[in-house]
């Protein structure tokens, strides 16, 4: 089942990172609180899960950033794509990008946007298989 996460699921998304490249599970202070609670309000963050018996196994988020160009249309950017992995190739990461792309059409998104650090060719593969291309823009990243 693909859904959008809800204020219960953060241990879950938590322990579902350490396959993206976290090694630990943050502490649960006051900062990491304040954190979940604005990401789960903001209408513009969109936590996508994808649950196979009751278990959180796939993830990635959807953020609409409103824009003043191309027509005033806002844009989508999508970021942490991770999937648990004992539960790889099952399609559950196509599952949530096919989901967050729902949410830009909906939100009239003009484009998406999606970063990964990976150079695995089958990673690549996977993200052009979405429908991401590499050629139509040029990242640049600052570290701070």
């Amino acid at each position: 089942m693909i859904r959008e996460a809800k204020i219960n699921d953060l241990d879950s998304i938590l322990e579902l990172y350490l396959y993206l490249h976290e090694e630990s599970i943050p502490e649960h202070d006051e900062h990491l609180k304040n954190t979940w609670e604005q990401i789960i309000s903001d209408p513009n963050h969109h936590l996508i899960v994808y649950e196979v018996d009751g278990k959180i196994v796939s993830s990635c988020v959807c953020v609409i950033i409103p824009n003043l160009s191309r027509n005033v249309r806002p844009y989508a950017f999508v970021e942490n794509v991770v999937t648990h992995e004992d539960y790889r190739k099952k399609g559950y990461a196509g599952a949530c990008l096919d989901h967050a792309k729902q949410i830009a059409k909906d939100n009239n998104c003009y484009k998406m946007m999606l970063l990964t650090g990976s150079k695995r060719p089958e990673t690549l593969r996977f993200y052009e298989n979405a429908g991401y291309n590499s050629t139509d823009k040029t990242a640049f990243i600052q570290w701070i």
